[in-house]
């Protein structure tokens, strides 16, 4: 699709609708390359890791199976609006996360989730505080200012 040419808005400046803009290949290549070396990473090799021990472990695979069968029980109960059984469901849901949150394991694999996201963060932060430093930009609001130099 191709850009709209010369349309301004009220003040006299040039406007873009967002999925007109054409980004650089350069820009993408360099996101490809970043992406490319946190796959690479100790943190993400880490959490490959985790995931694949959690995923051989038995107990955690059959207690993750019975959480989800009573999740389905508790749509059910809810369908015929009988809050003491999903209560009860509930509180055993709650029984079986917390043995799962008290095996070893566990905790490696949502640490190394841990890590990967603060990398993340890292990085986004390290590309918007540069950017930060040429021109203004907005650490993350939900919602742009009503007004502009008023």
């Amino acid at each position: 699709m191709a850009m709209e040419e010369g349309r301004l808005n009220k003040y006299g400046m040039p406007t873009y609708n967002s999925r007109d803009l054409i980004v650089r290949d350069d820009i993408i290549g360099k996101a490809k390359e970043l992406a490319s070396l946190i796959s690479t990473s100790d943190e993400v090799r880490h959490f490959q890791q985790a995931e694949q021990k959690i995923l051989a472990h038995e107990r955690v695979q059959g207690l993750i199976a019975t959480i989800k069968k009573k999740q389905k029980e508790i749509v059910a109960f809810e369908s015929f609006k009988n809050k003491d059984m999903v209560a009860k469901i509930e509180r055993e849901i709650e029984e079986l996360q917390d043995e799962i949150d008290g095996i070893p394991v566990v905790n490696e694999f949502q640490q190394s989730q841990t890590d990967i996201n603060y990398l993340l963060q890292l990085v986004i932060s390290v590309i918007r505080d540069t950017v930060s430093e040429k021109i203004n930009v907005e650490a993350g609001t939900e919602a742009p200012p009503s007004t502009c130099g008023d």
